[in-house]
């Protein structure tokens, strides 16, 4: 059974359903219907037209359920208008699915899981695996989110932007489960870039793929984190690394410079250095320069004073993080790194130690555990 193609053509298929006029959550409960079908049927009976073949099963169970509902006897007047058996027309809807699935209505965890489900094609015990929450409490957030997105028809051209920060908050929760989801997040977002044409959406495929391309060497065998300066970069995936490059280079080439695209000049910056003495970090302050800009975002002032810090000298890093709000996620771990460049172990270790309190999963405390002890053991033994 190839599943990719039935995920391929998951998002297809629903999307004729929603634009024959079926509402998004009777489509989506058909759709699944007929993927059931099509695992059972296929194997023996390959169809010639498999996404028509999908179109036809589940029109006919949405008819079916439909019919059987009294409330919904509206509906029941457009089995006279079911179309005839033929090929199905070309045209693909994923983009706008993408759009509808990203609806503002929406949290960003149930943007994410409609996603996943809708466009991504995963059932629901994966993506619940994926997040490690039961497989009750994803159904139910799923089951809520195809609710709020029923009524909404997009007539006019969605928010990119917000679906691209759906793609990315994919693509942050990393893998777990037997769905990777930073993987599936790539292949979401290269959809998406064959689908629109939008200096945004490759740069955020630049991005995800020059971050990707570090995966293998992020942890050790044990499973704890390698900061990036002591990774080992021959294990760093040279094949993404050059396609990244390649699509950043041609975005930044159109001249309408996005955040995603300037996270991935810094992300291209760091792989193109064979050693990490050899990081341009003067280049990188420029780019988080240009992000602060675009953004405002605090996260990026953070990232650029470790970036000044590596430039220009501790001293001026730690300047440079005194501008910001000390409840600012990590920057307590960062004020750790900057005051350990600069001489001052036993702020330093006080700080790591502090960081690890904070830390927001439990490898990041492990790492930042083991640094605070390491310069307490330096200080014992000096």
């Amino acid at each position: 059974m190839d599943e990719a193609l039935l995920r391929s053509l998951t998002p297809r298929v629903l999307a004729v359903l929603v634009r024959r006029g079926a509402d998004f959550a009777a489509a989506e409960d058909a759709v699944q219907d007929a993927l059931v079908e099509a695992v059972r049927v296929w194997p023996a009976d390959p169809p010639e037209d498999p996404k028509g073949w999908l179109v036809t099963v589940a029109w006919r169970r949405f008819l079916d359920a439909a019919r059987a509902d009294t409330a919904r006897r509206r509906r029941q007047d457009r089995a006279d208008g079911e179309p005839a058996p033929g090929p199905v027309p070309s045209a693909d809807d994923t983009l706008w699915l993408y759009f509808l699935c990203a609806h503002p209505s929406l949290t960003p965890s149930s943007a994410v899981a409609l996603t996943l489900r809708a466009v991504g094609g995963l059932t629901t015990r994966q993506i619940a695996q994926a997040y490690l929450v039961p497989e009750a409490t994803m159904a139910q957030r799923i089951s809520r989110a195809k609710r709020t997105v029923s009524g909404f028809r997009l007539d006019r051209p969605g928010d990119v932007a917000t679906v691209l920060r759906v793609l990315y908050l994919v693509f942050n929760e990393g893998y777990s489960g037997d769905v990777d989801l930073a993987a599936e997040a790539i292949r979401l977002t290269r959809q998406l870039a064959a689908a629109v044409d939008h200096p945004e959406v490759s740069g955020l495929l630049a991005l995800m793929l020059l971050h990707h391309a570090r995966r293998d060497a992020r942890t050790a065998p044990d499973g704890s984190l390698v900061p990036l300066a002591e990774q080992d970069r021959s294990r760093w995936d040279t094949r993404s690394i050059a396609e990244g490059i390649g699509i950043l280079q041609a975005a930044l080439a159109r001249d309408r410079l996005g955040e995603f695209q300037a996270q991935a000049a810094v992300a291209a910056l760091h792989a193109d250095a064979l050693t990490a003495a050899e990081t341009d970090w003067v280049q990188i302050v420029e780019w988080y320069d240009e992000l602060v800009r675009l953004t405002g975002s605090p996260v990026a002032r953070l990232n650029r004073a470790v970036a000044v810090g590596e430039a220009d000298g501790p001293r001026a890093g730690l300047a440079a993080l005194a501008e910001l709000d000390p409840a600012l996620p990590r920057h307590t771990a960062v004020a750790a790194h900057l005051h350990e460049r600069a001489g001052d172990l036993p702020t330093a270790a006080r700080l790591y130690a502090e960081a690890a309190f904070k830390a927001p999963n439990l490898a990041e405390r492990d790492h930042l555990t083991r640094q605070a002890a390491r310069l307490n053991t330096a200080e014992d033994t000096a």
